[in-house]
């Protein structure tokens, strides 16, 4: 008899959306109309599969940094939202270095993404008004129309 080789088993990649809304809700000890709200005010953005709300552990770490920036410091959902257009989530929540540097579900709005010279003032404010152009832009839906 030979004996079946043990394979490896993997661990699940921490951004893989695997958390139906009940059971993020069960793992972070909130109601699911709590995690709607933060996702209806742009603070998490679960993945949608049909109406189905996913989400991934690095979603799940960053409700709990969200409902402990809320709850701990005292910061509204709107002062959040503004607050993070300004500085990092590591910088609000005042992370300490070693923990931000190995941060999975780090959250940065403040830095754009758009392309532009390293250091150079004006070009990041271009640069941050182009992400703001190009957000605004994508964010109405076209509406599915139905088939008769």
């Amino acid at each position: 008899m030979v004996a079946k080789k043990k394979t490896a088993i993997q661990p699940l990649r921490p951004d893989l959306p695997i958390y139906p809304i009940g059971v993020a809700a069960k793992l972070l000890d909130v109601h699911p109309r709590t995690l709607r709200i933060y996702e209806a005010e742009g603070l998490v953005h679960p993945q949608h599969t049909g109406s189905r709300r996913l989400y991934s552990l690095n979603d799940i770490k960053w409700v709990s940094c969200v409902r402990s920036m809320i709850h701990d410091q005292g910061i509204s959902i709107p002062g959040l939202k503004r607050l993070l257009t300004l500085a990092p989530c590591w910088e609000i929540a005042e992370c300490p270095g070693e923990v931000h540097e190995t941060c999975e579900c780090l959250f940065d709005r403040a830095v754009p993404r758009s392309l532009r010279v390293a250091g150079d003032e004006v070009a990041e404010k271009k640069a941050k008004a182009a992400d703001r152009a190009k957000k605004s832009a994508g964010s109405g839906r076209k509406k599915l129309v139905g088939r008769s």
